[in-house]
């Protein structure tokens, strides 16, 4: 890929621009930086919010490519994540997320009666990668008392999404600026997907900027951000989730209930602002729930929690659900992507990292196009810049928050 570049007077250059705040874009710009590149991040709303936020926070190991007993391409792409996310939190490897909030160290994996979810279970143990470990009766958590059949422990963590975007974010605070209207940024092109100037609308005026790259990682928004630099939408698939939020007297619990080859549903806890337990809940349930409308989501949330956590008394609790897009590489009958989806045109790469769990992979596959190996195998240099120039020229622009959870932004809970 040869990039286009415009020595325009007045513009500021720069190695890449980077546009959406979430968990795929501040891994890119953290690893960017560290390989040498002069490197600005743009977003329109808080970091994070959408899909990041959104997430349950689960670093996946695989399970639900799994199911079905065999290891598939999307099985071998994100089972080696868990051990890999350690590291991060660990501060063994860059990005260093020791600052980011572990929930817990691992899920569970239950079923239910049914030959089935029996049968789904075999496959889940016979595809992760990621430590399965089964839980003698007296070492269940007390969600699980109740359920028949064997329990296992799985070395899937649960993190704390606004400590990880808040622990990724930390040390560019200076490469990171908002631009809440999409009038406020405008493409100079020459052709579709090369950019020839990035001119900012900020509070002193408007900036210029000459950057080698432009990169989206904007989740949804990828769409109409490819739209305004002359590409095409259709490059990009949306599978929707209704998801299900229960708040009260709950235990503290994280896990998958096997039905076959589906997660029946992924229960995950957190703590809100006023001490009270909540629990989302996403799996099977989330996507079936996609054409029900809250109060018949909720309804069909209890019955299934009430027979897959048998044990678990919902007395008093408060009910709510919200919607979020999964945006995606477009596939073939819009099934899920084997994996990360990095897409190049002209000097405009898009990507979609599929998972949170691949967000590292995404950035790396994104870097190494930005620096291609020379014909004798060695690695390319980012090009000398003075990073200094660009920080001081959007000093004065403002700066994202950091996006609420959605038990955090919900207004409608009921009991």
């Amino acid at each position: 890929m040869q990039p286009v570049r415009s020595e325009r007077p007045g513009s500021v250059e720069l190695d890449a621009v980077i546009f959406g705040g979430g968990a795929a874009g501040l891994w890119l710009l953290d690893t960017l930086h560290r390989r040498g590149f002069s490197t600005l991040l743009i977003e329109r709303h808080a970091l994070g919010a959408g899909q990041t936020i959104a997430s349950q926070g689960i670093i996946h190991g695989g399970i639900k490519y799994t199911l079905a007993g065999s290891l598939t391409p999307s099985a071998r792409a994100i089972r080696e994540m868990p051990g890999l996310w350690q590291a991060y939190l660990d501060g063994r490897r860059p990005p260093d997320l020791r600052e980011a909030r572990v929930h817990s160290a691992c899920c569970y994996l239950w079923r239910t009666e049914s030959l089935r979810s029996a049968l789904g279970m075999i496959g889940a143990r016979v595809g992760l990668r990621s430590g399965v470990e089964r839980v003698e009766q007296d070492r269940r958590p007390d969600a699980l008392a109740g359920c028949p059949g064997d329990v296992f422990r799985v070395a899937e963590p649960v993190l704390d999404m606004p400590s990880v975007v808040r622990a990724l974010a930390a040390g560019h605070s200076n490469r990171i600026i908002k631009i809440e209207d999409t009038a406020g940024v405008e493409f100079e092109t020459s052709g579709p997907g090369r950019v020839e100037r990035v001119t900012l609308r900020g509070p002193d005026g408007p900036l210029a900027l000459s950057p080698r790259y432009v990169l989206f990682t904007a989740g949804a928004g990828n769409g109409e951000l490819r739209l305004q630099v002359g590409l095409t939408s259709d490059a990009m698939q949306l599978r929707p989730l209704h998801m299900v939020l229960v708040r009260g007297r709950l235990p503290i619990f994280f896990g998958h209930c096997v039905d076959g080859a589906k997660t029946r549903v992924t229960i995950t806890s957190a703590t809100d602002s006023q001490g009270r337990t909540v629990w989302q809940i996403g799996g099977q349930l989330s996507e079936d729930g996609v054409g029900r409308d809250a109060d018949s989501l909720i309804a069909h949330a209890r019955h299934e929690i009430a027979c897959v956590l048998p044990g678990v008394n919902l007395d008093g609790t408060e009910w709510t659900t919200y919607r979020v897009d999964r945006a995606e590489g477009r596939t073939s009958g819009g099934l899920r992507p084997q994996g990360p989806t990095v897409q190049v045109e002209g000097n405009t790469i898009t990507a979609w990292p599929t998972k949170l769990a691949l967000a590292p992979e995404t950035a790396s596959m994104i870097a190494d196009r930005c620096l291609p190996a020379g014909s004798d195998g060695t690695v390319g240099v980012a090009r000398p810049t003075g990073p200094d120039e660009v920080i001081d020229a959007v000093k004065d622009f403002v700066r994202p928050d950091i996006a609420l959870p959605p038990w955090e932004r919900s207004a409608t809970w009921r009991t």
